[in-house]
């Protein structure tokens, strides 16, 4: 869209005070050197194209070295494929030539749908070839066509995919958010949940989907658990009621920490430890604790008891786990509560709120940090899994998931027969 440069000029004022007061410093950044850049910069954003504005801006922010942070128009044309048509993409090599493959598809979504499936490459987007680096861009309320193929090059498809038009908000930016929670059994006494995003600020309607797929599987004889946590784009509160699951009493899984905490100093020790709230009322009553005081506390699990599953649950993640679903695992490795297998996942684990900044532009800034127990930031660093296990795009074709195979084969209940081998050194 067109910008006169007394918009952008607003725009650029209001990005620059809004990092200056609110963005969450977790890289050290020296915000002088920051703004001897920013300004810098100026007098070219005022007089490039709409593009090339949307662009520098980006760039700038990047120099903040943090993630969560953005910079776009309520209606952007460069999107994740996770945030739009819900599928992920994997690095591979077809031949000598660098591809993309399609890892994690969301169930119900535009992907799923017009019959994308695991392990099919990824040569054009609406005509224009994408290899690694270079990500594929996607927009809300657009007709993309796909050309794919399978591992081995044969088999092209041309695939088009509706994406649902989708508008930002203060609480998302405007992406198309995939299907929460799906549950199943799929061996004796395993289910498998498999969990895209954690949706709601508060995650109270994800507590309740949760609950109610949990009691499902428990009610089918589920004493092991798979939690799929693959693609997770993140959310908001929801992963705590996932993290209370996973532990019978209160146990601290993590603290959030505000700017004004971190540039001010603090001790870990004396900050406030709040359960999290299982009602509005409850919610409520602890915004009402802290609404004059720095939100900065020790978030702990609610303490649901004994599961059957304890003791025997893995959790699945790679490179595009996000956020919170690197908290629930940080949480479940911290205290050994599940095996992590999979990939290393994307380090991406700060609390953000979208700003508006003018002319339908939004800026997405990191507003909180969060830290383990023991006062690490796994920001940047991600989470190492306990076992590594890799997806191919030839298996993943052939119906053969790796990750999920190896955490099944983890949990696998030890017979009698397997024992009294080991008795004897057989």
């Amino acid at each position: 869209m067109a910008l006169t440069q007394k918009q952008r000029k607003q725009i650029l004022n209001a990005v620059r005070q809004r990092v200056l007061k609110s963005h969450f410093n977790v890289a050290a950044v020296d915000y002088g050197e920051w703004l001897k850049v920013f300004d810098g910069r100026a007098d070219k954003l005022l007089v490039c194209s709409p593009e090339e504005f949307e662009t520098g801006v980006q760039e700038l922010l990047k120099l903040l070295r943090s993630s969560h942070t953005g910079f776009y128009h309520e209606r952007p044309n460069r999107l994740f494929p996770q945030h739009t048509i819900h599928a992920t993409l994997g690095k591979c090599k077809q031949g000598e030539q660098q591809r993309w493959f399609f890892m994690d598809i969301f169930e119900g979504g535009p992907a799923q749908l017009a019959g994308i499936r695991p392990g099919d490459m990824l040569h054009r987007v609406d005509g224009i070839e994408y290899a690694p680096p270079d990500m594929p861009p996607f927009k809300t309320g657009t007709k993309h066509v796909l050309s794919v193929s399978a591992p081995d090059g044969t088999v092209a498809r041309e695939i088009s995919i509706d994406v649902p038009s989708r508008k930002g908000n203060k609480n998302l930016p405007p992406i198309l958010p995939p299907k929460s929670i799906s549950a199943s059994i799929i061996a004796p006494g395993t289910g498998l949940l498999r969990i895209a995003w954690f949706p709601g600020a508060m995650g109270l309607g994800f507590a309740k989907s949760l609950d109610a797929a949990l009691a499902g599987l428990k009610q089918q004889g589920c004493d092991r658990l798979v939690i799929d946590l693959r693609g997770n784009i993140g959310g908001g509160l929801g992963f705590a009621r996932l993290a209370s699951y996973l532990c019978s009493g209160r146990v601290p899984i993590g603290y959030s920490l505000t700017p004004k905490r971190q540039r001010g100093g603090y001790r870990r020790e004396e900050l406030e430890h709040v359960v999290y709230p299982d009602s509005r009322l409850g919610f409520a009553v602890t915004l009402a604790r802290f609404s004059i005081r720095d939100k900065s506390i020790f978030l702990l699990t609610q303490g649901l008891g004994l599961q059957p599953f304890h003791g025997k649950i893995a959790i699945l993640v790679n490179e595009w786990t996000n956020s919170a679903a690197e908290m629930a695992t940080a949480f479940a490795a911290g205290n050994k509560l599940a095996t992590i297998v999979g990939t290393k996942t994307a380090g991406n684990v700060l609390g953000a709120a979208n700003v508006k900044v003018g002319s339908g532009y939004w800026l997405r800034l990191p507003v909180f940090g969060w830290y383990t127990p023991e006062g690490k930031c796994i920001e940047g660093d991600g989470i190492t899994p306990d076992v590594w296990a890799e997806v191919h795009p030839e298996e993943l074709s052939a119906g053969t998931d790796t990750q999920l195979n190896t955490a099944l084969d983890l949990l696998k209940p030890v017979t009698a027969s397997a024992n009294a081998a080991s008795a004897t050194g057989m």
